[in-house]
């Protein structure tokens, strides 16, 4: 089993969670190779935590960054990630995993997440699923298995170049699944007691509120392209979540507006066309249903393309 694995953290302002994804990290059955931390500009004890961790660990390499006055979700997050990239001979790993400072995972995790790769030489990015702690109670959020999850993603390096790496801009960890299927290559969740992820701060949240972390939500769904009709399908099923129904309305009000506004778009006519085809499909079919319909399409592609069959396939 290939383990050469590379983390990279972007982070900004995380004392309050940082230390716990540390811990998660260093107590891995298998240890990453590398882990690159970009501190993007933080202003409370996050360097410090920081510099504790990398006299601990020899893996830990610390990249800081100015201060540009602000957290920017989306393309900032994107530009720490790449800040981080830029430090490190890509080829010289296997797998590339995105990982987020405010989350907290069991020992097995990337362990885990490389014998699933391992066993099925088509997943071309993998996570576990997310979870919120309540008291001793853990609740998933309602997230999808069709990609990756964004805090945690967990990359074939191999896949990762065939897709171009991430889009710098809100909505990068829904884009990337889809181009991964375009390109040959399955994204998926996996709902598995040793690869719970714990978010220390929920997802969809903001630094300014939880209204603004919707609309936000809403101008990434008018920027990957999705439709109107799925738009207001997707917000009316966000109004059962917290912050009941403002949520859905948040996510609404930020498409809009940014429809009114004009504001930029992925321009890619292929993943377009894909990803348009693949909403239709999960409003009339399941998202489910749909996912697996789509799987197997790619599954059958490459099997075609290499002159096997696809159980040939899975054991090549």
């Amino acid at each position: 089993m290939k383990s050469k694995y590379l983390l990279i953290t972007p982070c900004r302002d995380e004392a309050d969670y940082l230390q716990k994804t540390i811990d998660s990290v260093g107590s891995q059955t298998i240890l990453p190779t590398k882990w690159v931390v970009i501190d993007d500009g933080s202003t409370d004890e996050t360097p410090q935590i920081l510099e504790r961790a990398q006299e601990k660990y020899d893996f830990l390499q610390v990249v800081r960054r100015e201060d540009r006055g602000k957290r920017s979700v989306g393309p900032g997050v994107m530009d720490a990630f790449y800040a981080g990239l830029a430090v490190v001979d890509l080829d010289a790993y296997d797998f590339v995993c995105k990982l987020d400072g405010d989350l907290e995972f069991q020992p097995g995790y990337f362990e885990r997440l490389m014998e699933l790769m391992d066993d099925d030489p088509l997943l071309g990015n993998i996570s576990g699923k997310l979870f919120l702690r309540y008291g001793e109670r853990l609740v998933e959020e309602r997230l999808r298995n069709d990609n990756a999850i964004g805090p945690c993603k967990f990359y074939r390096v191999e896949c990762f170049k065939a897709i171009g790496g991430f889009v710098r801009q809100v909505s990068w960890d829904g884009i990337d699944g889809h181009i991964c299927r375009i390109n040959g290559w399955i994204p998926a969740a996996k709902d598995e007691p040793v690869l719970q992820v714990i978010h220390l701060r929920r997802m969809g949240s903001s630094e300014i509120s939880f209204w603004e972390g919707r609309q936000r939500h809403g101008r990434g769904k008018y920027f990957m392209g999705s439709r109107p009709y799925f738009v207001f399908v997707m917000a009316i099923y966000r109004m059962f979540e917290r912050p009941y129904i403002v949520g859905g309305i948040g996510i609404m009000v930020g498409y809009i507006r940014a429809v009114f506004k004009g504001q930029q778009r992925y321009d890619n006519p292929e993943y377009l066309r894909y990803f348009r085809k693949y909403e239709l499909q999960s409003l009339l079919f399941g998202r489910e249903r749909t996912t697996q319909r789509f799987n197997d399409k790619v599954r059958a592609q490459v099997a075609q393309e290499k002159g096997m069959t696809e159980a040939e396939l899975k054991t090549s």
